[in-house]
């Protein structure tokens, strides 16, 4: 049986550019291997409700029907990945807290036999219920350090105040004790220092009951994380910043 790790994270968002706007706030997530028998805290179910649950059908597929790691590994196969993925797969999620769930993004880790990472699928949610998910390998497909940054081509909508269009630079840094990620975005048109920047870090610790009780309740998980996230939208509009109207999703769950 394998521990479930909890992730005492900070999220940072910097928007760059004519309308500017920067915020910092706690988040709570878990890190887990996905295909591995868990040892959970009594607070916490996997397939099951409790204060915290994880369940395999919010990840790995479309929202409420995924399949979770079973899905990722017809991912890998899909692209030719199965030989240097045949490893850990962990989950970088939040969980559902009081029955609630909402991620802005997940990402799921995919490890060789060594225990380097070779491929990164971020899994993104806008607030309308849409996903898609984003596969990070490096050209050589060789293990990715911290310092590798990954392009993936933006395709899909995210906030109303971005368009689709532009492209993501990704880099992980996934240590044994902490690990942290950072997302750079910026639209085709843009000059260089403009654009957004999101970051997840955090220390990697056991999870505890009285982490479940102590920081995920309190914070109210999800909850807080899409108020803020309303919030923050609020604030744009508020600025002048341009709304971009929802266009129809991406008829495919993942791009490269």
């Amino acid at each position: 049986m394998k521990d479930i790790e909890h992730i005492a994270g900070q999220t940072f968002h910097g928007r760059r550019g004519p309308i500017a706007n920067r915020f910092t706030y706690g988040v709570d997530y878990v890190l887990f291997d996905a295909e591995a028998e868990l040892r959970l805290p009594r607070l916490l179910s996997r397939n099951g409700r409790n204060i915290a649950s994880l369940s395999d059908r919010d990840h790995g597929g479309a929202p409420g029907q995924g399949h979770g790691a079973a899905w990722v590994r017809d991912v890998l196969s899909a692209h030719h990945l199965t030989d240097i993925t045949n490893g850990p797969v962990l989950l970088l999620t939040q969980p559902r807290v009081l029955g609630h769930l909402f991620n802005p993004v997940s990402f799921w880790l995919c490890h060789d036999a060594q225990g380097g990472l070779r491929a990164v699928i971020a899994e993104v949610n806008n607030t309308y219920g849409d996903r898609h998910s984003y596969l990070c390998v490096k050209p050589d497909r060789s293990v990715i350090e911290g310092s590798d940054t990954l392009a993936a081509q933006k395709i899909f909508y995210v906030s109303p105040f971005q368009p689709v269009e532009g492209a993501y630079a990704f880099n992980f840094d996934i240590g044994a004790d902490k690990l942290s990620i950072r997302i750079g975005y910026r639209q085709d048109h843009e000059a260089p220092g403009s654009g957004l920047v999101a970051t997840l870090t955090g220390t990697r610790h056991p999870l505890r009951n009285r982490t479940i009780l102590g920081a995920m309740v309190r914070r109210m998980g999800s909850r807080r994380v899409l108020a803020l996230i309303h919030w923050q939208a609020f604030k744009l509009w508020w600025l002048g910043a341009k709304f971009t109207a929802r266009p129809k999703p991406p008829t495919q769950e993942i791009s490269q």
